[in-house]
This record gives C-alpha cells, structure tokens and sequence, in this order.
C-alpha cells in the first residue's frame, strides 16, 4: 500500500510513523529555568547522531491541548543545556510518572521519587538513579514547523553506572545494560533478547547465476 503522508492530518502522520520507526530510545530529559527550578521529562523522538564531536537529537514539541511551549523545550532554547538520561526497565516507572503534565510548582523529580544531583559541566541536575546520562550543550536548534523544534547538541561528560562498563576497554556489558524502548501508545519492549549477525564480506557473498 502507498500513502502520501503529506495529505494526511498531524495526528494521523505521528500515529504511522511513531509505530512504524520502533523500538525508539527513550530520552528522559533534566533542564533547568532560574524562576521554575528544574525540570524533568522523557522524549522518545531522539537518538545519537554520530562522535567526533559526539552529538544526539532531541525532537521537542509544543502542548497539544493549548500550542504552548513545554517547560523542556523553552529551557533548552533559552539555556542552551540539558541533560539525557537512558531509561532502563527499574527508571520506567519514574519516567512515565515524568511524563504527567504537572500544574505549575509541582516537582516531577519529587513525585517520581527519583534523586537529582550535580552536574558536572551543564546546569541542569542529572538523575543519579540513571543507567547512563549524558550533559549536553546545544550547538544548533532547528524550527522545523510552528510546533516541532530540533535540537542537535554536542555531549560534554558521560556518567554511566561503574557496574555497568569496563572503563580501560570502553567496553559496555550488555547483561547489565538494557535500556527499555519506545513502542507506540503506552507500548513499551525490554532489549535483553538478542542476536548476533555479522557484515559478512564481500567475498563471502557468491554471486548469483542465470
């Protein structure tokens, strides 16, 4: 079936696409405003987009039910930093709890239970229960549409659970480490089941004969 997705409505277009590009990691995101304090709250329109220097992309979106900015998206664009923190299956519930949109004044992180601390080289605090966080300092925002920006933003420190890395390797050890993924709705997958598929080389490939 062919559709043309530019004759349909937004909500049709997020509805295809958002079940369509999946598993998505998760971005649970701190920012910080000098008046609201910090802020807290997860994205799954994100990923890494290369190293050297090492960058991620975060797509942030106006309220649906009244076309404001969200806190997130109006400190980031004001601030300029952020901090993405990974999201595995113990912070799942924390985070969808982050996803509430709280009255004015009411702390995410507190209701979350979840514990802030320091950052190192940005201003928003990060989630220490985290799995992995980076600290990130936009190098360009992008105004795709009058309700959709694009942040792309170079990591600056990445803190990541002793348990889970072999530091002199750089090695992660996957039995510790798995992140959950966005689905669609209130769809969400585990990433422990596996398999392991090389490039094979170009020489391995027989070509085919007619």
């Amino acid at each position: 079936m062919e559709i043309d997705i530019q004759e349909l409505a937004p909500v049709e277009q997020y509805k295809l696409i958002s079940s369509t590009v999946v598993p998505r990691p998760i971005a649970l995101i701190t920012t910080f405003c000098e008046i609201k304090g910090h802020n807290v709250a997860p994205f799954s329109f994100f990923n890494v987009m290369g190293e050297d220097p090492p960058v991620v992309a975060v797509a942030l979106e106006r309220k649906r039910h009244n076309n404001q900015l969200k806190d997130t998206t109006k400190n980031i664009i004001k601030s300029k930093e952020f901090v993405v923190h990974m999201v595995d299956a113990e912070l799942a519930e924390a985070m969808s709890i982050c996803a509430v949109d709280f009255p004015y004044g009411i702390n995410e992180a507190e209701k979350a239970g979840i514990t802030l601390t320091p950052s190192r080289a940005v201003k928003p605090y990060r989630i220490q229960e985290a799995p992995v966080a980076f600290e990130c300092k936009t190098l360009k925002h992008i105004q795709i549409s009058p309700k959709r920006e694009i942040i792309i933003a170079e990591i600056k420190i990445m803190h990541i659970k002793d348990h889970l890395i072999d530091i002199e390797k750089k090695y992660i050890n996957d039995n510790y480490y798995q992140p959950i993924g966005r689905m669609h709705g209130d769809i969400y997958t585990y990433t422990n089941r596996r398999f392991k598929m090389r490039t094979p080389n170009k020489e391995d490939i027989k070509k085919e004969t007619f």
